[in-house]
C-alpha cells in the first residue's frame, strides 16, 4: 500500500494533481481511493488530497491516509508541509515547493513568515524522524514554461524523479494526457520533461 498526501492552498492545483496520480496508478492495474479536504480553499485556505494505492494488488478499503502512514507528502506550499507532518511515517519523504504563500494570519502577525524559517523547521523535524526532504525551487521551471499554473506538475514530476512516488515519467505523462484539459496538456508535458531533464 502506498499512501500519498498532497497539500497546498486553494488555487494551486492540489486536487488535479491527486487525480493525475490516481489515474497513473489505475493504469498500472492498482486499486486506488482518493479524498479531498478542501475547507476554505477558494479563499487561499488549506487543501489536502489523500491518494491511497494498492501497489501490491491489495484492495484499498478507505480513502483517507491515517496519521503516521504517509509514504510521501507532496507540498505545494512549505507551511502546509509542516502542518501535515503528523501524517508522515518515520521514513517517509517530503517533496515541497520552496516558495511560500503568505497566509492571512501571517499578514496580521508582527512576526514575518519566511521561507528559510519554514524549510529549516521541516528539515529539523525530518532529521529527527529519519525522513527525507526534497526542496524544489520551481521558479526557474515556471519561468521557462511561462506559466505559474504548472507548479503542481513540476512538484509531481520532482516526486517521481526523486523516487518519492512509485511511478515512471512515462506513466505520469500518460495520466496527464488523460486528466488535464486539452489546452493545458502540452504545457504540463513540457513541465515533466523540464524536471526529468535536470
Amino acid at each position: 500500500m502506498i499512501n500519498i498526501l498532497l497539500v497546498g492552498v486553494g488555487g494551486q492545483g492540489t486536487v488535479l494533481a491527486a487525480k493525475v496520480l490516481a489515474q497513473a496508478a489505475q493504469s498500472k492495474g492498482w486499486q486506488v481511493r482518493t479524498a479531498e479536504t478542501i475547507g476554505m480553499a477558494q479563499r487561499g485556505g488549506s487543501v489536502v488530497s489523500h491518494v491511497r494505492m494498492g501497489s501490491e494488488g491489495e484492495p484499498v478499503h478507505a480513502p483517507l491516509v491515517a496519521p503516521e502512514t504517509a509514504d510521501a507528502i507532496i507540498a505545494f506550499e512549505p507551511g502546509e508541509a509542516v502542518r501535515s507532518l503528523p501524517y508522515l511515517k518515520k521514513t517517509g519523504a517530503v517533496v515541497t515547493a520552496k516558495a511560500v504563500v503568505q497566509p492571512v494570519t501571517a499578514a496580521l502577525s508582527t512576526k514575518p513568515y519566511r521561507t528559510e524559517d519554514v524549510i529549516e523547521a521541516l528539515g529539523a523535524a525530518l532529521a529527527e524522524s529519519g525522513g527525507k526532504l526534497e526542496v524544489v525551487d520551481a521558479a526557474p521551471f515556471l519561468e521557462e514554461l511561462g506559466n505559474r499554473r504548472a507548479l503542481n506538475t513540476v512538484l509531481l514530476a520532482s516526486a517521481v524523479a526523486r523516487g518519492a512516488v512509485p511511478l515512471t515519467v512515462d506513466e505520469l505523462k500518460e495520466a496527464i494526457r488523460a486528466c488535464v484539459k486539452p489546452r493545458f496538456i502540452e504545457m504540463n508535458l513540457a513541465a515533466v520533461d523540464a524536471v526529468a531533464d535536470r
